[in-house]
């Protein structure tokens, strides 16, 4: 482990310690801007800079470059873009080094963030990275790698640290951050009402993903899904939150094709977690919307599809070590939601799967408590857990923490 001799060897008589942090997406900056307020409630005196959004900057660190200047997704766009990331890593890595900070950390955005760790680890920074990727889903060989990276790892999810621990890394579960945001007993009522939508018909929320790939693969399948089941309940109402401009034209676009009636479907401007809220059963895409729908208490039905190459590809190499994919099934270690994945991810099956949902409702009853339960252990105030596991790293010893109150 690093022991931030690249650092500035804060003492107690100095001034606070100095925090790096890179935040590469909306989510990021989010969860970096609880860190920085979690981290200067122990460090009164601390300064904090590097890549954030508004959500950060409104927190008081200082940007030397936007979040949303790391923001591209897909291999092409990366390659286009690479010139400049390069560039933009490189001048960061300079800039950064030169404000001789006591710890760098990378929130979220692996691809950027662990080769930046890794830069500033083998100068003698400690380095943590936040959000472990999801190493109990891929071969666990990547958590030794991370560790190459990261002095310290902190996980959203209680089963990451032991994969960790297997190689040798420190990782510490300190709990997510949605948990902590979504009440525990969600209003069915007050959601419908705030989305204008019937009291008592039977809703489905459909949740295609939020990248316009996803759509593409999923939209049309799981809007005829939609269909199967208004044909065996004719009042059934049918909500489907866009996470943005883009993604709502494609969907609009899909649902002009498919026979759901048009005064029953509502297409929304954002707002999913009032979409879920209000639903009665839930089909959605795999993916972190599993994790908000389980928070949300309510039934749903997972389906996903990738290009029929890449799945061969990644099953052949053995790519994937998990049976299951959506959360909410991971973190149980059992069943709790269908999941149709690629050629069981038909409209049939999919609708059959959300049909037994709306005519059980004594199995959706018994998913509350085990959801319930769930929700509580993720619930640990993840940015003040966070910030407790960045205060006990060594070069912060003699940093002169505040007792959090």
């Amino acid at each position: 482990m690093s022991t931030g001799t690249g650092g500035r060897g804060t003492t107690a008589g100095e001034v606070g310690p100095r925090f790096v942090l890179v935040a590469g997406e909306a989510s990021g900056d989010a969860l970096g801007a609880g860190l920085v307020e979690a981290l200067r409630q122990r460090f009164p005196n601390a300064r904090f800079a590097g890549i954030g959004g508004d959500a950060m900057r409104g927190a008081g660190m200082e940007t030397w470059h936007d979040a949303s200047e790391l923001s591209v997704m897909g291999l092409f766009e990366v390659l286009r873009h690479l010139p400049r990331l390069l560039r933009l890593r490189r001048e960061f890595r300079e800039r950064a080094l030169a404000w001789q900070p006591d710890v760098l950390i990378g929130i979220d955005a692996p691809d950027f963030n662990l080769a930046v760790e890794r830069w500033f680890k083998q100068r003698g920074v400690a380095t943590v990275h936040y959000v472990s990727p999801s190493v109990w889903a891929w071969r666990e060989k990547r958590a030794e790698k991370i560790g190459a990276s990261a002095d310290r790892v902190l996980c959203l999810f209680p089963m990451e640290p032991a994969i960790y621990a297997r190689h040798g890394v420190d990782a510490r579960f300190v709990g997510h951050p949605m948990a902590d945001a979504m009440p525990l007993q969600p209003d069915r009522a007050a959601a419908r009402a705030q989305l204008g939508l019937p009291p008592r018909a039977p809703l489905l929320a459909v949740l295609p993903g939020s990248r316009l790939g996803e759509i593409e693969r999923l939209g049309e399948v799981f809007f005829e899904a939609a269909w199967h089941v208004s044909e065996a309940m004719p009042t059934l109402h049918v909500v489907v939150p866009a996470a943005n401009a883009r993604g709502r034209a494609l969907i609009q676009a899909q649902l002009a094709r498919a026979a759901l009636p048009a005064v029953q479907t509502h297409v929304l401007d954002g707002q999913a977690r009032t979409a879920l809220a209000a639903a009665d059963v839930v089909l959605l895409a795999s993916g972190t919307a599993t994790l908000e729908a389980m928070l949300s208490k309510r039934p749903m039905v997972v389906g996903y599809r990738i290009s029929p190459l890449t799945y061969r590809i990644v099953r052949a190499l053995g790519l994937i070590k998990v049976d299951r994919y959506a959360l909410p099934n991971v973190l149980a270690g059992k069943d709790l939601a269908p999941e149709l994945i690629q050629d069981d991810c038909t409209p049939e099956r999919l609708a059959e799967a959300v049909l037994r949902w709306f005519q059980s409702p004594r199995a959706a009853a018994a998913l509350q408590p085990e959801y319930l339960a769930l929700h509580e252990s993720l619930r640990r105030d993840a940015s003040a857990s966070a910030a407790e596991a960045i205060a006990s790293l060594p070069v912060l010893a003699n940093a002169g923490e505040r007792a959090p109150p």
